[in-house]
């Protein structure tokens, strides 16, 4: 299931094993916190126990196998928590599989890790366990989380204000949880967040910044393009780094126009959504396929230039915005 399920899955029934896996950390804490809420602990000191997954090794597994099966102390349940837990397959066929297929009524396990090993069992495809799914979500479905914890805390928010939150917070999802508490105590409860509060007061990510550099480069807007490009170097960017973002831009540009697949078909070769795209080739369009083409080989050899020291990069950069709007 997703992270955005779990609190529903919760309500209904409480399973003997959750498997907690995701690169968003903020997502896995929460779920953990909301499996801890569920079991309404009156004695979480004696009936929550964590543990390092580094530790289970040999027979100290085996002790952990038969120690999930101890009774709670003054609760209806007992919660056991291991975190970076990757057993071989050999190990989860031979000490978790056994487990799962008689786990204790009264203890709650949960394994968090924050991706696959190589060389791990795939805990999620494992019969008994309940996969809750904390990867990074698309920019849709963090919107519509951000949403209602915004309604939760009291706020009123228009739905392009938290759009823009989601992009200015780069989807971290964390980072998007603390500006909105932050927008909480500047608004106060009832106050509502419109896109103009989210200019004034949450901070652009330099992902964010990076997008809009490279959108103001495609669109040749030069006076947007210099402000942008300003205020990050005023902020301490590199101008390696941002030569180096324009190059990968027009590079995208140049492969999205050049294959012939369908948008589907060449967002799944590429790594991106289908709608990312669309909006590539459109610009690239606008652009023509071929000044495209020529951009991204100027910025390709003047960005290794810059690497190797043939062009200082205050000079490689500079060529580089000469390419792209005077070329």
């Amino acid at each position: 299931m997703k992270f955005v399920e779990l609190a529903k899955s919760l309500k209904e029934k409480i399973l003997p094993a959750y498997y907690i896996e995701g690169e968003e950390a903020h997502f896995r804490d929460h779920a953990v916190e909301s499996i801890r809420a569920a079991l309404s602990l009156a004695q979480p000191a004696l009936n929550d126990m964590r543990i390092e997954g580094e530790t289970l090794k040999g027979e100290k597994l085996y002790s952990f196998r038969d120690a999930l099966y101890t009774a709670p102390f003054f609760d209806n349940y007992r919660l056991v928590r291991a975190y970076g837990f990757y057993p071989t397959e050999r190990e989860a066929e031979t000490v978790i599989k056994p487990y799962l297929e008689k786990p204790c009524p009264s203890t709650v396990l949960v394994i968090v890790n924050e991706s696959k090993r190589a060389n791990a069992a795939d805990l999620k495809r494992k019969a008994g366990i309940a996969f809750v799914d904390c990867s990074r979500e698309s920019e849709e479905t963090l919107s519509k989380w951000l949403f209602g914890v915004m309604r939760r805390m009291g706020l009123a928010v228009d739905a392009d204000a938290v759009t823009l939150t989601v992009r200015y917070c780069a989807q971290d999802a964390a980072r998007m949880k603390r500006e909105a508490e932050k927008l909480l105590l500047l608004l106060g409860e009832g106050g509502r967040v419109t896109r103009k509060e989210i200019e004034e007061h949450v901070a652009k990510d330099t992902e964010y910044k990076i997008y809009e550099l490279t959108q103001a480069a495609s669109r040749r807007n030069f006076t947007e393009f210099s402000e942008i490009l300003d205020d990050m170097m005023k902020k301490g960017y590199d101008e390696n780094a941002a030569l180096a973002s324009l190059c990968s831009h027009f590079k995208t540009l140049y492969e999205v126009s050049a294959m012939r697949g369908s948008d589907a078909e060449t967002a799944k070769v590429l790594g991106m959504k289908p709608y990312a795209v669309q909006k590539n080739r459109e610009l690239a369009a606008r652009l023509g396929r071929e000044r495209v083409r020529e951009a991204y080989l100027r910025l390709y050899e003047l960005s290794s230039g810059s690497k190797s020291g043939l062009y200082t990069k205050t000079g490689a950069l500079n060529a580089a915005i000469a390419e792209i709007f005077f070329g």
